[in-house]
């Protein structure tokens, strides 16, 4: 086996809001897999640390995936399967090479699941997602976005003052009920533990499905003692970040049991790590989404036709492909509220 990797710098359309600040270009860095004696056919994974988020944004990344695609034959076995212990320092290392293994075993397609979204074009359904900015642009993102056809709506919060974005979901509710819109909100930890039980009740009085992360990640017991409390549902996000043994993310969902949690396989190490979390969550009757993280439409495409392998009952957080000037052409396709693979469209990768 062989593997090179490659740098790549996507920019985005518009300078976007997070609660890490505000975007204008990415770096992410492609793994290339093949067979020495059969270089034409190759498998691509992506590689998206999220600067200030995730576990492998670190100074030596790079030293790192010089080393691994380097000795890969040391990372990957005979049956092409993963030595995922070697990885749990660098997920976003895994995922890549969890794709690009599985797009080569695929003949180097693209289509890594062969399910009813990979191969029928039966579309996925996804939220709406409205970035940070002024309240006036938000509510700009909200009408275009109902405009569109999404019948629930993810909102980042916490970079405004709170009364103002209380004030733009009071404005949602007065046109729309919660049965005509589901309303999700991401606090990203911006809330104080002291505040947090206070702000989820005034979030409540507005029909608010759920709200991912309001506390900072780290705090176990008042996240816990938070989601006995609390008015709306909680979703785990940043939580489950550092927890890449299986016993540790047993012992995290036992003690916090969460209403919900968030899946992004390019900070959790990939789809079977994911895998894990949903598992354990089951057995907790905790419920579940999956959510992109900023991916390239490479790292997209394989988040979707994962996700797609699921009986999926509730939008996922799958719409972040369209952000970028210079993004991967795809067959990836967001049409109304769902998102949708298109065959017949192929993909165009130089590297």
């Amino acid at each position: 086996m062989k593997a090179s990797f490659h740098p790549y710098q996507l920019q985005f359309k518009k300078p976007s809001g997070t609660s890490r600040g505000i975007l204008t270009h990415k770096k992410i860095w492609l793994i290339k897999l093949w067979k020495e004696e059969n270089p034409s056919v190759f498998g691509i994974g992506e590689c998206n640390p999220l600067v200030g988020l995730s576990i492998d944004d670190r100074d030596d990344f790079e030293e790192h995936l010089q080393k691994i695609t380097n000795n890969i034959n040391d990372y990957i076995d005979s049956s092409l399967q993963i030595s995922h212990s070697k990885f749990l320092q660098f997920p976003s290392i895994r995922f890549a090479i969890e794709t690009a293994l599985q797009d080569l075993k695929n003949g180097g397609r693209k289509i890594l699941f062969e399910n009813d979204f990979s191969m029928k074009e039966k579309g996925i359904v996804i939220n709406g997602l409205i970035w940070m900015s002024s309240p006036q642009e938000m509510v700009k993102q909200i009408e275009e976005k109902i405009k569109n056809g999404f019948h629930c709506l993810k909102l980042k919060i916490g970079a405004l003052d709170f009364n103002s974005e209380l004030k733009i979901i009071k404005e949602i509710r007065t046109s729309f009920s919660a049965d005509d819109l589901e309303i999700r909100v991401d606090a990203n930890g911006a809330f104080s533990a002291e505040e947090a039980l206070f702000k989820l009740d005034e979030l409540s009085k507005f029909y608010v499905h759920s709200i991912e992360q309001p506390i900072q990640q780290g705090q176990v017991k008042k996240m816990a003692e938070l989601c006995k409390k609390t008015p709306l549902a909680i979703a785990l996000d940043e939580e489950l970040i550092s927890h890449q043994n299986l016993s540790d993310k047993q012992n995290l969902l036992d003690e916090i049991l969460p209403q919900y949690i968030i899946l992004k396989p390019s900070l959790l190490g990939g789809w079977k790590a994911s895998e894990e979390w949903i598992d354990i969550a089951r057995k907790n009757k905790i419920g579940w989404w999956v959510t992109s993280a900023l991916e390239s439409n490479i790292g997209l495409n394989a988040i979707a036709q994962w996700t797609a392998n699921f009986d999926l009952k509730i939008p996922q957080g799958l719409g972040t492909g369209q952000l970028y000037t210079n993004n991967f052409h795809s067959p990836l396709h967001i049409e109304g509220k769902k998102l949708y693979y298109k065959k017949t469209e192929g993909w165009s990768i130089s590297i």
